[in-house]
């Protein structure tokens, strides 16, 4: 693929490639940016082998790199999206990663793991009940607000439409029970494989950065830590600019390395 470089962006679990819709415009302009929608999600293909495994989301998105003829791409993911990232940069794929409130980062059993895993299923659930007051409930800025309160702090910003399309994604995805339950988690990387950059939102309600911020920063000793400030668990709802700029950075750091 010629001309700018490729940015491939990977969403959050039970979301899809529109949760990105605002940035790429931000982002076009020093990238060839590319969305996908995961598998099992919504718009996405269907996961065939059941339970899917993020394993399975991560073979999928190798192959679409195969056929866009990318053997190598600068990636930037959200929540599993980040997850995803990563693994993806274990296997060679990626140029640069910048990885926003990353999953995975647990240990499989413990307290963390539980409560995370808690929270996103408390989130699938408020969805569903939510799909009873929709559409009509989120024409009111405070209700979008109450709606998204767990993963955005300003959940009244987006307009009716755009949270229409989160509920409708949520609803849509066939395989959150799944992923909820996953025995996996990310494993160490004491040695890159290109330049990772971790940036935690502040007020993140679902993977809180004080309870699995230290565990990324044990597994990813050399990557870049920093801290989204005033934006929740899934931070292009809060902030568009703001992780515009977070993911361009990220994308430019091999040039700086390289100076």
């Amino acid at each position: 693929m010629a001309g700018k470089p490729p940015l491939v962006l990977l969403h959050g679990v039970a979301m899809s490639e529109r949760v990105w819709d605002e940035l790429i415009p931000l982002l076009a302009t020093q990238h060839e940016v590319i969305t996908a929608t995961a598998l099992g999600h919504r718009g996405g293909p269907p996961a065939l082998r059941r339970p899917a495994r993020v394993e399975h989301l991560v073979d999928d998105i190798e192959r679409r790199l195969d056929a866009l003829g990318l053997c190598r791409a600068h990636l930037a993911g959200n929540s599993l999206g980040g997850w995803m990232a990563i693994e993806l940069a274990r296997r060679g794929r990626a140029q640069t990663v910048c990885a926003l409130s990353p999953a995975g980062f647990w240990d499989c059993g413990s307290t963390s793991r539980s409560v995370a895993e808690r929270r996103l299923a408390r989130e699938a659930a408020a969805g569903r009940l939510l799909g009873l007051l929709a559409p009509l409930g989120l024409r009111s800025a405070v209700i979008r607000r109450v709606a998204l309160r767990h993963v955005a702090e300003h959940g009244d910003r987006i307009t009716p439409a755009q949270a229409m399309t989160v509920l409708r994604d949520l609803l849509g995805c066939t395989i959150t029970a799944d992923l909820l339950s996953t025995d996996e988690q990310i494993a160490p990387l004491e040695s890159l494989p290109c330049p990772i950059t971790v940036a935690w939102s502040a007020n993140d309600r679902v993977l809180p950065a004080r309870i699995h911020g230290p565990i990324a920063r044990a597994r990813l000793p050399e990557a870049a830590f920093s801290l989204l400030p005033s934006v929740g668990h899934v931070p292009m709802i809060d902030d568009p600019e703001l992780v515009a700029r977070t993911i361009l950075a990220a994308t430019h750091t091999t040039a700086a390395e390289a100076s």
